[in-house]
């Protein structure tokens, strides 16, 4: 089995490098048995009716959608347009996230931007609100939900009523349809949502909120050894897997598996390398998750200060030892590391695992200050580890230290 990760696709020819891959198994034949494929998310087996849940026929024609990607340049007013004027932010931190995290902070401070956060925890992007709404957790609201990595689907009933004036995802919607006079049947309550979530497919059918509220969670109607291809049918145009793409020709991408290298590749680009030598890959430190559990003094204490992996070789090219205090930066912006010789990564290449939030962080700036918003080959995906810096020692009271702009 070939197990994909996400962070394989976070480059400038990240589609083209999961496509190649998942050609293998196809190659060798190894596609026709359990365990022979290559997988990268069980999401896709829960035929879950997602357009009741998301409605996308109330969407006029024409409505804009922006990938959050490129939050830098859409706050800009740099993609095509009329400009943001209103952001209403939940179930995110983009202030900490995002990539080109100077160029958010700078359109989160503009002055004729409207910005409603729904949060539980006075996050990085709450200090740019005008407005700050108290979300519930996980605890306090009924959900449902599938998986990344198993085939059950899952009930969540609440442990406890709403603390405060906490009000869920759900419970704002509703009101805000309310107050704009939009029908009432086209937002009905939770449970009503649950059911037409679960009016899908035939890995779904059978499973009702009844079931799942006494059972608590149900497999998904397929076999202990599932081997969704065995017969050969593909989900392509053709029904096969396809080395030859027709579809991916009229996109202007090579049809056929092949490499495409990063954006900001050494080979390519060597005047930008000449000035960045180092291949910086950001991957989530193992105490956080992503930017979740920033918060809670017991996780920051686990995950202690922001760390950057270098080689010994780099490390002694440079004049540095363990512990030392650095600066890594590049053209985007820069943030402080403590230096970590682990043994775990190769000339050249650095690793700063996150993600810190920046209110929490030396210098108020984390890895994101460093991350391009430019978008992979495919699919719009992010490039986070596409991203070339340098690092120096960092010394205190140093005029070169640049910080995003602070709320």
């Amino acid at each position: 089995m070939i197990r994909l990760n996400y962070g394989l696709q976070r480059h400038g020819g990240g589609g083209m490098a999961v496509r190649t891959i998942a050609c293998l198994p196809a190659l060798i034949g190894s596609w026709r048995h359990p365990g022979g494929g290559a997988l990268l998310s069980t999401s896709g087996a829960y035929d879950f009716n997602a357009n009741r849940l998301t409605c996308p026929d109330l969407s006029p024609p024409g409505t804009r959608t922006i990938n959050m990607n490129q939050l830098a340049e859409a706050l800009a007013g740099e993609l095509p347009g009329p400009p943001i004027q209103a952001l209403y932010v939940y179930n995110c931190n983009p202030a900490a996230v995002a990539p080109n995290q100077a160029k958010v902070a700078e359109g989160l401070l503009r002055d004729d931007l409207f910005t409603v956060v729904h949060e539980q925890f006075p996050t990085d992007t709450v200090d740019y609100a005008d407005i700050v709404l108290p979300a519930t957790t996980q605890l306090e609201h009924i959900d449902l939900h599938g998986s990344y990595g198993h085939h059950f689907v899952m009930y969540n009933p609440p442990a406890i009523a709403p603390v405060g004036e906490c009000r869920s995802n759900n419970d704002v919607f509703r009101e805000l349809a309310a107050r704009l006079e939009f029908p009432p049947e086209l937002f009905p309550d939770d449970e009503a949502l649950i059911r037409q979530a679960l009016d899908g497919g035939p890995t779904v059918h059978g499973i009702t909120l009844e079931r799942l509220k006494a059972e608590g969670s149900i497999r998904l109607n397929l076999p202990e050894q599932h081997v969704p291809f065995a017969e050969g049918r593909f989900p392509t145009p053709s029904g096969k897997c396809e080395f030859f793409s027709a579809r991916m020709e009229r996109e202007g991408l090579d049809p056929l598996p092949t490499y495409l290298p990063p954006h900001e590749d050494p080979q390519t680009r060597p005047e930008l390398a000449a000035r960045y030598p180092f291949q910086l890959l950001s991957p989530p430190r193992p105490q956080f998750l992503n930017s979740t559990f920033v918060n809670d003094p017991r996780h920051r204490a686990l995950a202690a200060e922001p760390t950057i992996e270098l080689s010994a070789a780099d490390a002694d090219r440079l004049g540095l030892v363990e512990g030392q205090w650095v600066e890594v930066y590049n053209d985007r912006g820069r943030f402080r590391s403590r230096v970590a010789l682990t043994g775990k990564v190769r000339p050249g290449v650095a690793v700063a695992t996150g993600i810190h939030w920046n209110k929490l962080s030396p210098g108020r700036t984390n890895v994101n200050s460093t991350t391009s918003s430019a978008l992979a080959d495919m699919g719009g995906g992010a490039t986070f580890f596409d991203n070339l810096v340098a690092i120096r020692p960092w010394v205190e009271g140093s005029t070169e230290a640049l910080s995003a702009p602070v709320a």
